[in-house]
């Protein structure tokens, strides 16, 4: 009865152990697909797309209307107060004051970047020696425009534009990085499944190495070959399981860290479908390079820094220009300073001042005109106009270069798939040629060496059009990469 309940215990463990591991059959698309939503690169990338995101919201949340209360409840000072009497006697004598203020202000920025603000403000303060009360009501509407902003630099519209300008590269970053990963994803699918059939290889090789060795065994016992040839084929069935068991080891030590970028747990089981299955993908060189200088980073960074530098120099000029802002308000106030009254007597003694006191108001134009700064200013206008040809000229480089970078990849491409069929017959021959050359062995025909020749030259057909297979759909990957465009599909990356 305890044998059953320990192999029960032991059983039930078990279950557990394999439920907590997930087990994947993957594809090439598959893999992407979960990179996507687990590897932490792209993890951190969307955090990255989140804050500009939140930074384009808050520039834009400038132009809208701000609240704010300021909150003074209470607030109390003591201090000592000196005086001198007709005599020039001192006296000192203490203030105790305690006071309650709030003020409100809503401000409304403005397009043209002036405002419209209205502050509302009431403050009491009581002296608690004298039982003296003074209190304050005041509502002002207020109004400033910098007359600058309508002819030199506006600094609403450029924060905002900025931050436009930086939501986009963020945005085409991610994109980026998003293609660079599906690459990453790409190599390290191929590579794996370059060790994994590396692997099976060199189980092939090892099983016909076993073959050939019991067919020397039996014929050195019959006398039919020479002890040394029956020692060589000992040790190229050493030799073979030697590799085996090092292509064994690699594929277990990329298979985790294939893993690792997928973001998979390391216990996880993952087979990969090795089909070496390949579709021909025809390319128009003139539309992928249209389609790289539209979609690519580098292109769209320099107009983006071309933009930027030209709201720099608009700037730095309108710092030499002649600057000029017009403020007016509208101000209704209420004051009570009287003894021996309560708070809430004060505030309506002030409200009453408020109402029957006169309004004030005021409207006034302030102009600053630059009459000499030696030149300083225009010569940092020229250099931000240099710094915008530097920016010109380098887009032109990257276009260039971008271009160039594309016709060469695609004419890799074509070799690599030229190379790829080609090394197809290849297999079908080697292959065909190790048939016969292992019955001319075992007929006695040919001696060990020849059969290892053979052997040797069917494992490089396999490892060669491995290479070009992987080599083809990497290149493919990477023209995606570069272009923003699934030439496999004909269309454009989302």
């Amino acid at each position: 009865m305890k044998k059953l309940l320990l192999a029960g215990s032991f059983i039930f463990i078990y279950c557990l152990l394999l439920q907590s591991q997930s087990a994947y059959t993957l594809t090439l698309e598959e893999s992407i697909e979960i990179a996507k939503k687990k590897s932490y690169s792209m993890l951190r990338l969307s955090e990255d797309l989140k804050i500009a995101e939140f930074n384009l919201k808050s520039a834009t949340s400038r132009l809208k209307t701000h609240i704010d209360m300021t909150l003074g409840a209470p607030q109390y000072n003591e201090t000592i107060e000196s005086w001198k009497d007709t005599t020039g006697i001192t006296y000192y004598y203490p203030i105790k004051e305690l006071g309650y203020s709030g003020v409100l202000t809503i401000n409304q920025p403005l397009p043209t970047d002036g405002n419209i603000f209205i502050n509302n403000m009431l403050s009491s303060s009581e002296d608690l020696k004298n039982n003296f009360r003074s209190s304050r009501l005041r509502s002002r509407i207020g109004f400033n425009q910098p007359l600058n902003s309508f002819y030199a630099y506006n600094s609403i519209k450029s924060t905002l534009k900025r931050a436009e300008l930086d939501y986009e590269r963020s945005n085409k970053q991610f994109k980026r990085e998003e293609l660079n990963l599906i690459y990453q994803v790409s190599s390290s699918y191929y590579n794996l499944l370059s060790l994994q059939r590396s692997t099976e290889i060199a189980s092939l090789d090892l099983e016909r190495q076993m073959e050939a060795h019991e067919i020397s065994k039996n014929k050195f016992a019959a006398g039919l070959i020479r002890e040394v040839d029956a020692l060589q084929m000992e040790v190229d069935l050493a030799e073979a399981q030697n590799n085996h068991d090092i292509a064994v080891l690699n594929e277990v030590s990329a298979r985790n860290s294939f893993k690792e970028l997928l973001g998979l747990d390391l216990n996880d089981s993952i087979a990969l479908n090795n089909q070496l299955n390949y579709q021909i993908v025809l390319i128009d060189p003139a539309k992928a390079v249209e389609l790289a200088l539209k979609n690519r980073l580098e292109v769209r960074e320099q107009e983006i820094q071309i933009e930027l530098q030209k709201l720099n120099i608009k700037q730095q000029k309108a710092n030499g220009l002649i600057k000029g802002s017009v403020d007016a308000y509208f101000e209704r106030a209420g004051i009570d300073h009287r003894a021996n009254i309560s708070f809430m007597q004060s505030i309506k003694n002030s409200y009453n001042n408020l109402v029957d006191r006169n309004s004030s108001y005021g409207i006034g134009l302030t102009v600053t005109i630059p009459i000499l700064d030696w030149g300083e200013n225009r010569a940092l206008v020229r250099a931000a106009e240099s710094r915008l040809k530097q920016y010109n000229y380098r887009k032109e480089e990257v276009e260039r270069e971008i271009e160039t970078e594309v016709k060469n990849l695609i004419a890799s491409i074509n070799s690599n798939l030229k190379r790829l069929q080609v090394l197809e017959k290849n297999v079908l021959v080697a292959e065909k040629s190790f048939e016969i050359t292992r019955q001319r062995f075992s007929d006695g025909d040919i001696d060990s060496q020849g059969l290892a020749l053979e052997r040797n030259r069917l494992n490089n057909a396999y490892t060669s059009h491995l290479r070009a297979y992987i080599n083809y759909q990497l290149s493919l990957a990477d023209l995606m990469r570069k272009t923003f465009y699934d030439f496999r599909n004909q269309r454009e990356v989302e």
